[in-house]
């Protein structure tokens, strides 16, 4: 049979109507996420031209995404912590699961929207499909720790004082001191909470060899000072290159649970693309496709499993309850100041 009789009746089968050499499909993504053999591959199968702008911050994508006076865009990656107010916003239309085929091939906690990964689904419409993640677990010197740790309040124990890395960065940090306080919702601290919580960041202040924003520097200062814990901010991709250094360690995802981030694809509101981006998006949920975010970045794909941590308490990333609020606070705490002004902020 004739490759472009088979192209067409592949074509029919998934819904899409034949594009045109000069279609131009516009996606906005993470570095890693739209590789350029993976992008000339696509545009191979789809006869089309595809453009790949790279964001490197939130803010970034949130500004090309909802600038009127920007590029048309089709397509993006976007956190689910972050997906809720481009929805709010009108910005993105949502996604017919049967034109996206390869979701069903998902792990089900991934295939579950409704109930297992929040902020992208709003009145029974799906606005995200969950393409890759990472948790921010515990990497931790093999020789040091002859059993790994099992709990976050490693962080906080004296006998590795000087030793221990932790994130810059108020936000997360307050989550990570609610999970070692028990909490089932990390992202809501209640009234009464504060106070405590604030205590435990100031004690992890005094604990810790230091504070750091980048993987590059979190690296350098592990290896600098014989560090012999770090909380991960960037899960497996730091645990990749901590490896691939020639470092000895090993990686947990605490019995508490852990942070972790997820990223979606979403379609732009104004997209005049929107079967091409559908056709995009299942694409990057083929299985070889997905498993380039594994070998190349580091990182997790939604199609596959590690049954190492497959049991693993995930709490996904949700805007909490006063970013600002915890900023400043933790602004103070990494100052150095006392509990009582710390409070009185």
């Amino acid at each position: 049979m004739n490759k472009w009789i088979v192209m067409g009746l592949l074509l029919l089968a998934t819904g899409l109507q034949p594009l045109m050499a000069s279609d131009l499909l516009r996606v906005l993504a993470w570095p890693g996420y739209a590789d350029p053999d993976a992008v000339k591959q696509f545009e191979k199968q789809m006869g089309v031209r595809v453009e790949v702008t790279q964001v490197d911050s939130d803010d970034v994508l949130w500004n090309l995404v909802s600038d009127s006076r920007a590029p048309a865009f089709d397509v993006f990656a976007v956190n689910t912590a972050e997906l809720s107010r481009y929805i709010a916003a009108g910005l993105v239309s949502p996604i017919d699961r049967e034109q996206i085929p390869n979701s069903r091939l998902q792990l089900p906690r991934f295939r579950d929207v409704n109930t297992a990964v929040p902020g992208v689904v709003k009145n029974k419409l799906i606005y995200g499909m969950p393409y890759t993640y990472a948790d921010m677990g515990l990497i931790y010197d093999k020789k040091t720790f002859k059993v790994p740790p099992t709990s976050i309040s490693v962080l906080w124990d004296p006998q590795f004082s000087g030793r221990v890395l932790a994130y810059d960065g108020g936000v997360h940090n307050f989550s990570l001191a609610a999970l070692k306080n028990g909490s089932h919702n990390p992202f809501k601290i209640e009234e009464r909470d504060w106070a405590s919580l604030v205590a435990d960041l100031i004690a992890l202040r005094r604990n810790v060899l230091g504070f750091y924003a980048q993987p590059d520097e979190a690296l350098k200062l592990y290896r600098d000072h014989n560090a012999v814990l770090l909380f991960a901010n960037y899960g497996s991709q730091q645990l990749q290159t901590f490896k691939a250094s020639g470092l000895d360690v090993g990686y947990i995802v605490p019995k508490e649970g852990a942070l972790a981030w997820m990223d979606c694809w979403a379609i732009v509101a104004k997209s005049s693309h929107k079967k091409l981006a559908e056709a995009w998006i299942n694409y990057m949920l083929d299985p070889m496709v997905s498993n380039y975010l594994v070998i190349r970045q580091g990182l997790s794909s939604t199609l596959t499993d590690n049954a190492e941590h497959s049991n693993d308490i995930l709490f996904w990333l949700q805007p909490p309850e006063d970013v600002n609020k915890r900023m400043l606070l933790w602004k103070s705490i990494i100052s150095g100041d006392q509990l009582e002004k710390v409070l009185s902020r």
